[in-house]
């Protein structure tokens, strides 16, 4: 019988650069262990340098570059993976010094990105996003290939083959392109039926807990898992805030530091639930260290998808996670005043939550009375069924309602009964 053994997981050594810009290099080196394992490597050595200057061949001096390749080989590593971006000539570059695969923390998030994909939407995103990357790469492969073969004589159809390349990709992505502006068209149309409830926009760090928040407050059954990027497609559900009052919310892919600008460009559809959001729920893991850097990477995104100047509660999660005296510099809600304390997976705070949204809903909400005419019977039903009638009276020709709405509903009612009369 044969014995089919595991198959062995890529050895990957980790390479960072401390700058001096006041950038936390410990926690960005912990945070690319965590993406490494995601994406399925073991990591068996971190390595940091102190650089006042990046070497525009290497990032890493000369002597740092030797010391990782004898660490390769002393570890039997196959992978060398930089917390930060490298060009593509700075990849070859390495590739060549270390005999072995060279990625930065771009490649890494995208590998888990094509990983965490379920959706086929989510898979355009993530092959268009990948394309991209890759095009400016595509020179790497055919220099390693000239090398192989020789370079007199190859040059010709090398280069012939990589404009082939190149157009091929540019056409990949002009059809990715296509389709995926046939699915920004399909939410569009969803959205419209939805009609004019409140929309709530779930944003925060990876492994912030949106997922479980969103399952807490809705029963949505959401896939949650304790992994980075577990959720890369947007999810919508209605919410109960009290009786007669409901809203929208939508849980969509976390963010990240230096998160990939392809990734964000790519992700514009799916992302399109935080940019048309009434209002953000900005979700913090309270128990992590670095909380504050994490916000400050998320406003960053926001502020690069134009919705950093929306309406936003924070809400720092995981209490149940903290010490029950916190150290002076862990009082959020003296340094975030408007912030909310919760657990959403005990159910600490959630009620305080509901409630905030409720007096947000009501800030929207007017009362209205409408003379609906006979013919118009839709508009009955459309306020029936968005809004909280308080009194119908019947005439002749039409129907009086009153009802408790929101302001864009009534806003809109009114142009469709001006429209009829």
């Amino acid at each position: 019988m044969e014995t089919i053994l595991p198959k062995k997981k890529e050895q990957a050594v980790l390479v960072g650069v401390n700058s001096g810009r006041n950038r936390n290099i410990e926690d960005s080196m912990e945070e690319l262990e965590q993406l490494v394992d995601t994406a399925g490597a073991e990591v068996v050595s971190k390595v940091v340098q102190n650089l006042n200057s990046i070497h525009p061949r290497t990032y890493i001096g000369k002597g740092k570059a030797e010391y990782v390749g004898n660490l390769l080989k002393e570890l039997d590593g196959s992978v060398v993976i930089f917390d930060n971006d490298l060009t593509p000539a700075q990849n070859r570059n390495l590739e060549d010094m270390f005999d072995c695969k060279v990625l930065d923390r771009t490649a890494v998030i995208l590998d888990i990105f094509a990983l965490h994909a379920r959706t086929n939407e989510a898979r355009l995103q993530v092959e268009l996003a990948q394309l991209q990357y890759a095009l400016p790469r595509l020179t790497r492969l055919w220099v390693h290939l000239a090398g192989s073969q020789g370079g007199i004589g190859f040059r010709g159809p090398g280069e012939t083959q990589l404009e082939v390349d190149r157009r091929l990709i540019g056409k990949r992505i002009s059809d990715i392109g296509r389709k995926l502006t046939k699915v920004q068209s399909q939410h569009d149309i969803q959205r419209k039926a939805r009609g004019d409830m409140l929309e709530v926009g779930l944003v925060g760090y990876t492994n912030a807990g949106k997922s479980t928040l969103l399952n807490a407050l809705t029963d949505a059954n959401v896939y949650v898992e304790d992994q980075l990027f577990a959720t890369l497609d947007t999810t919508t559900r209605q919410i109960n805030l009290d009786q007669n009052q409901k809203a929208l919310i939508s849980d969509t892919v976390g963010f990240i530091r230096n998160l990939p600008h392809s990734l964000i460009a790519s992700f514009r559809a799916t992302l399109a639930e935080v940019r048309l959001a009434d209002l953000l729920i900005h979700l913090v893991d309270a128990s992590h260290p670095n909380f504050r850097d994490h916000i400050s990477a998320v406003n960053t995104i926001l502020t690069e998808l134009e919705a950093f100047d929306k309406p936003t509660l924070m809400v720092f999660n995981k209490s149940d996670k903290l010490q029950s005296e916190y150290p002076g510099d862990m009082d959020f809600q003296s340094e975030y005043p408007e912030s909310l304390v919760i657990s959403a997976k005990t159910g600490q705070g959630l009620a305080g939550l509901r409630e905030r949204l409720l007096s947000v809903l009501e800030s929207r909400l007017t009362k209205e009375t409408f003379r609906i005419p006979q013919r118009a019977g839709h508009i009955v039903d459309m306020i029936h069924s968005q809004a909280n009638v308080i009194k119908t009276e019947y005439e002749a020709d039409s129907t009086l309602l009153t009802a408790e709405l929101e302001r864009p509903l009534a806003d809109k009612i009114r142009k469709i009964l001006n429209r009829n009369s």
